[in-house]
């Protein structure tokens, strides 16, 4: 080997090095399991009861970006024009979104895509900002990051990335855990920056002693065939039956990114990219409850469970179902609905609300 071939190797495994110890700097490497704080700003919230009613929802707010906007990612080639929301704009999708919840004063209230820290929602606290003006209807909460990096150096971002879940309650959390899901395959450095996505659970106690496990959680959204999706929806059922087999009762609301059943077809070819026909989330639906249900998302009166408005202009409203409740069979749903009418300029999902029984005894 002559001299110079030696150099050249050596400075390319520093290169190699440095690059590596850079990553591993600016990324985020969270455990399998986390036990996270839960905050309770009331020193008495109230305990559930058994045999109460619950009225829960579940609202993936675009990190308050609106729907004024193509973003780059909003394209199956990445071409959107538009980077970042202004901050006019997301201020008023934050008093939009506490307005709904408001209006609505669900007990629990599980909120998907709410960023911190971001360079594209310029940095914001968005769960402080969205908790100053619901303080007194939610005094406790847990929260967990599915996507963050101290830089990512895609050119529409160019910046830190923050985005994370958060479980608001009207009613006492006694424990809350981050779950990590399985990432969708990437080489080495790609997989560093890319979101992963988790389950925040947290378990509410009951006057008698029992419990009530709430997930709440965004799935990854991939490619058919690749295998993520369905991974993450298998690590999903394997933790609901051991609630289960438990005899704990349990619900878990968010955005899975999944269609429900009869939906495929129903879109535009170009729009069926990322869905497999045979949707990875009868996984979860042959074994439990879910709302919406098939029948309704599919069925005669399937525009009122549309609960996604793409950012696309060809589009004039929701053309498809991606989120949803699912619960234990021990649980009794009592009414449901998508809350369409004054949503559809907030953010390209709307809030699946859902009032429950919960069983008498534990």
């Amino acid at each position: 080997m002559t001299r110079l071939l030696r150099i050249t190797l050596l400075s390319l495994l520093i290169i190699a090095g440095l690059l590596a110890a850079l990553t591993h700097s600016l990324t985020w490497r969270p455990a399998d399991k986390e036990i996270l704080p839960v905050s309770c700003v009331a020193p008495r919230a109230p305990t559930l009861l058994p045999g109460q009613a619950l009225k829960v929802m579940t609202w993936n707010v675009q990190y308050l970006a609106g729907k004024n906007y193509v973003f780059w990612y909003d394209t199956p080639d990445g071409s959107g024009p538009d980077d970042r929301p202004t901050v006019e704009d997301m201020a008023f999708s934050l008093d939009e979104v506490a307005r709904v919840i408001r209006d609505e004063q669900p007990d629990i209230l599980l909120l998907q895509e709410i960023d911190e820290g971001a360079k594209p929602s310029h940095y914001q606290d968005q769960l402080a900002l969205l908790q100053e003006r619901l303080v007194d209807l939610y005094p406790c909460s847990a929260q967990a990051f599915d996507w963050k990096a101290d830089f990512v150096p895609n050119l529409h971002i160019f910046g830190s990335v923050g985005r994370k879940l958060a479980t608001l309650s009207r009613y006492q959390i006694e424990h809350a855990e981050r779950l990590q899901l399985p990432a969708a395959d990437a080489n080495f450095i790609s997989r560093q920056f890319q979101p992963k996505p988790a389950l925040l659970l947290t378990y509410l106690p009951l006057s008698d002693g029992g419990q009530l496990a709430v997930l709440n959680t965004r799935l990854e959204a991939g490619m058919p065939g690749r295998g993520a999706m369905q991974e993450q929806v298998k690590a999903t059922v394997k933790l609901l039956d051991k609630f289960e087999g438990r005899g704990t009762p349990w619900l878990i609301g968010g955005d899975f990114n999944l269609l429900p059943l009869g939906q495929f077809l129903r879109l535009d070819a170009q729009k069926r990219g990322q869905y497999s026909p045979d949707s990875e989330l009868h996984l979860l639906w042959d074994k439990y409850p879910m709302i919406p249900s098939n029948s309704e998302s599919s069925g005669i009166n399937r525009e009122r469970w549309l609960t996604y408005y793409p950012n696309d202009p060809s589009l004039d409203g929701p053309d498809r179902t991606l989120d949803y409740l699912f619960f234990s069979p021990r649980i009794k749903r009592v009414e449901a609905k998508v809350r369409q009418e004054d949503t559809l300029r907030i953010s390209s999902h709307m809030p699946v609300i859902a009032r429950f029984l919960l069983p008498a005894s534990f």
